[in-house]
């Protein structure tokens, strides 16, 4: 099975020169922990919840900060034609719970999480790996 079958399509973004309040409400709305961030229609970084609140507020940023401060540019993804299994090992030894998923020209295509795995097997071994204890968290 290939990720275009389970990913998510249709994926919003933001621009990096979007505020932070602007897409936590976004991220509000959508009921998601992360926006991709595009510009000139391609993926120039990712911005978590967990972006906005360990860069941006425990830093004393407030909520008109532009998203390129706080943003994650190096930016991991897959390929939408990759098959289940091997996206599935590369997110655990990430320690990832989602990735963004790319057509073979780099353009943003959708979104994979662990919650699109269909088999249990896939996702317990993800699951397994992104549990896994991290290095500590640098900016």
């Amino acid at each position: 099975m290939k990720i275009r079958d389970v990913m998510t399509p249709a994926v919003r973004t933001a621009a990096p020169d979007a505020t932070l309040g602007s897409v936590a409400d976004l991220m509000r709305r959508l009921d998601s922990g992360v926006v991709p961030i595009s510009e000139n229609d391609r993926l120039v970084g990712m911005i978590t919840d967990r972006d906005i609140t360990i860069r941006g507020v425990a830093e004393g940023k407030g909520p008109e900060t532009l998203v390129r401060d706080v943003m994650t540019a190096e930016v991991r993804y897959c390929f939408e034609d990759e098959d289940l299994d091997c996206v599935a090992e590369n997110m655990a030894q990430l320690k990832v719970r989602r990735l963004p998923v790319v057509d073979r020209n780099k353009r943003l295509v959708g979104m994979v999480s662990l919650a699109d795995f269909a088999g249990e097997r896939e996702a317990r071994h993800t699951l397994e790996g992104v549990s896994e204890r991290g290095r500590p968290y640098t900016t």
